[in-house]
């Protein structure tokens, strides 16, 4: 909570802008009551989020903090976690715990509008830095036929970013968002008109056992399929929907194949948002394998390849996601 409370009222920005201040001097650039913000900036320091410097009661942030916590756009900026936690978990703590007690399912729409658009400015920074340039490059032959003109669908899209990304940088291309989120749509389609690329990029309501179209060229999942209750069951209908020679690209949390590979800051972030939302969302669907949003390669890949992909591979990775690469 203190640290949504330090990204809405601008501090982290002040402090990045202002170097070394005060809490006093601080208050006054943000606004804030300079009591209580002696207080957060205590427990920030304690935290090792912000710096400390008792020769002259200062606080500052270092580059890297600057970077995770004020630098809005970077692929390393954290902010759009923390909304999830707090709004979405926080204020149904009642539902959460519950949930974890029985094992029940808890759907992705039960959660507060925050954990949605949380999850958008979480992962967009890392699509924003990585997807047209790194991503679909590493993909055999996929940039050529997207620059020719193909048909691309876009499955558990959400607010869009992944789908308007593609569609500006593809122009003769036309790309389909799918989501069984119906707000979340109605937001993607407003991404689209602010991003001038409605012409061809078109959003439904619908999930992936749902889609009735198909020949398509290229079929992308960003950070989505784990989320699935029946990723089996997914992937086979996304194979169907190919045309021949047709591309699945996978995009998920980046994660090794055992629990220790995952032991560090970035795989304690996935593995709570997985215990919260990822796992009990799977939960609430059908079969609801719970694959956890640190499945790891080797996990992936078997469910690909019990859906009937033959041809499997690690494309690339960044540092928060792994893309691969599937074709029938």
């Amino acid at each position: 909570m203190l640290g949504y409370i330090g990204d809405q009222t601008g501090v982290y920005a002040a402090l990045r802008d202002n170097g070394p201040c005060t809490s006093d001097a601080l208050a006054r650039a943000c606004n804030v009551d300079a009591r209580y913000l002696q207080e957060w900036l205590s427990a920030q320091a304690a935290a090792g989020y912000v710096l400390y410097h008792p020769e002259t009661d200062r606080f500052s942030l270092s580059p890297e903090q600057a970077t995770t916590l004020a630098q809005e756009g970077h692929p390393a900026f954290l902010q759009g976690f923390f909304p999830t936690p707090y709004r979405s978990v926080h204020n149904a703590r009642k539902k959460a715990i519950e949930t974890f007690r029985t094992g029940a399912g808890r759907p992705w729409g039960d959660h507060h509008g925050c954990c949605f658009c949380g999850t958008d400015r979480f992962f967009r920074p890392g699509y924003e830095a990585n997807l047209i340039d790194a991503w679909l490059p590493a993909l055999d032959g996929v940039v050529e036929k997207l620059k020719g003109g193909s048909k691309v669908a876009d499955i558990g899209c959400g607010h869009g970013s992944s789908t308007v990304l593609m569609a500006g940088a593809f122009p003769e291309s036309s790309f389909i968002g799918y989501d069984f989120h119906a707000p979340s749509i109605v937001t993607a389609r407003e991404k689209a008109a602010q991003a001038s690329v409605s012409a061809n990029a078109r959003f439904e309501v619908k999930a992936v056992k749902e889609i009735e179209e198909g020949g398509f060229d290229l079929v992308c999942m960003f950070d989505a399929l784990h989320d699935m209750g029946d990723p089996v069951g997914a992937a086979r209908a996304i194979r169907k929907s190919l045309s021949p020679g047709g591309t699945l690209m996978l995009v998920e949390p980046r994660a090794g194949d055992d629990l220790t590979d995952n032991l560090h800051l970035l795989g304690q972030i996935f593995y709570s948002a997985s215990t919260l939302v990822c796992t009990p969302a799977s939960r609430a669907q059908e079969v609801g394998l719970a694959l956890g949003a640190q499945a790891g390669f080797k996990r992936l890949t078997a469910v690909l390849e019990e859906a009937g992909f033959s041809h499997v591979r690690l494309a690339v990775q960044s540092d928060t996601n792994m893309v691969i690469e599937a074709r029938a």
